[in-house]
């Protein structure tokens, strides 16, 4: 048991506190699933890019997927293998291009034609090789909320399956480009395994149809996205998730890479924070503490619910409140009308689920310095982020103040 009281006595509030024996016990319920055929689990580093997390993902043999060259850097620093390391993303620069390049990562897995155009043009100025996948959009529902579909025409993300062949045939006349794999995700928070098992089957066909002329592909990646509890959604089982990939793929030698962020690191995450005081405005509630949108973002940008802790010795009977954090801004909340006794000036709140996309989408705004970060593992705490103090917030600007 986490003794969070322990912890915020020793590490203060607000803080993020991460198991990492859960998260190890997820990614090996995922690599066992896949466990009659070749597969790289490539960890999803936007989801919690902490280093000491991507360590000890790497320390698992994890991959790495990355969607900017400071994720692959992290990847690197971490202790991740160049040849676990995929760069994905709609808008990558020339300058991270050609350090993808000479960092000899996995592959590029790339976008447009644009994108393709602009790979073998600096793989050209290189003189060298450049291994590429390309992204096909399947234009299935994934039946999950719209800020996170990533697989319908009307999202940003892939090429359509035309697109991507005429694509695939010029990258394998290109003497600079090697394509080598073939990538989809249809979106994050994924419940539902139909939406899935059709967009692997599309993407499959076209495996088939690519070497029907000639261009044989290594990896099919199946990007990530796998749904966990938040509140009562039934999810996949990996068993599941994994048959229904594999039952497309007859007839094909291919390596599987699954890219899961969410689903390693979520649920083994928590954020607490203390309470500051109660107020009330007139019938409404609200429950003011010293956490806010600038730290844990979810709740404010996709009305997401996390479920709520209170620690306290508190015995009164629960009532609706609104847990509302400092930012001066309307949106800054973490729950409304949630059910909670009353509480009392350094009561705590624990905030379930925090693992993934918390820390990571946190800013300064309204100079607030970011929380400090703590491992559990084996049953021992250990920091592995101090809390930023104000002039962190202000070094890169206090040489250049115009006066």
């Amino acid at each position: 048991m986490i003794n969070f009281k322990e912890l915020a006595a020793t590490y203060k509030t607000p803080l993020y506190i991460y198991d990492l024996d859960y998260m190890t016990n997820q990614y090996k319920k995922l690599k066992e699933a896949f466990r009659g055929r070749k597969s790289i689990i490539a960890y999803a580093i936007k989801a919690n890019s902490n280093l000491s997390v991507v360590n000890h993902f790497a320390s698992l043999g994890s991959g790495a997927d990355c969607v900017s060259i400071g994720e692959v850097r992290r990847a690197l620093l971490a202790g991740v293998a160049n040849y676990k390391i995929i760069f994905s993303g709609v808008g990558k620069s020339d300058a991270e291009i050609r350090e993808a390049i000479q960092k000899d990562i996995l592959y590029i897995n790339l976008e447009s034609e644009a994108e393709l155009g602009r790979v073998e043009l600096i793989a050209k100025e290189l003189d060298v090789v450049c291994r590429i996948s390309i992204r096909v959009n399947p234009n299935i529902d994934p039946q999950t909320h719209p800020y996170i579909s990533t697989g319908l025409h009307d999202n940003k993300f892939g090429v359509d399956i035309n697109t991507a062949k005429r694509m695939y045939i010029r990258a394998n006349n290109s003497q600079y480009l090697e394509p080598v794999g073939i990538h989809f995700h249809i979106g994050s928070q994924l419940t539902e395994l139909k939406p899935i098992y059709e967009s692997a089957e599309i993407v499959a066909d076209m495996v088939r149809s690519l070497m029907g002329i000639k261009i044989e592909l290594k990896f099919f990646d199946i990007g990530g996205g796998l749904g966990i509890t938040y509140k009562d959604e039934v999810t996949i089982e990996p068993y599941d998730y994994a048959q229904a990939i594999l039952s497309t793929l007859k007839g094909l030698d291919l390596t599987i890479i699954c890219e899961p962020g969410r689903f390693l690191t979520a649920n083994g995450g928590y954020f607490l924070t203390k309470v500051l005081y109660e107020k009330q405005n007139g019938e409404k509630r609200f429950v003011v503490v010293d956490g806010g949108m600038n730290d844990l973002l979810r709740p404010s940008l996709y009305n997401a619910y996390h479920k709520i802790e209170a620690i306290t010795d508190s015995k009164t009977n629960e009532s609706e409140a609104d847990v509302v954090g400092p930012v001066c801004e309307s949106g800054d909340f973490f729950a409304k009308n949630y059910m909670l006794p009353k509480l009392e000036h350094n009561d705590l709140l624990l905030i379930h689920s925090a693992g993934a996309y918390g820390f990571g989408m946190g800013s300064n705004y309204n100079t607030r310095g970011r929380s400090a970060e703590v491992a559990i593992k084996d049953g021992k705490a250990k920091l592995i982020r101090r809390r930023e103090e104000f002039e962190d917030l202000i070094a890169l600007e206090k040489e250049f103040l115009v006066k």
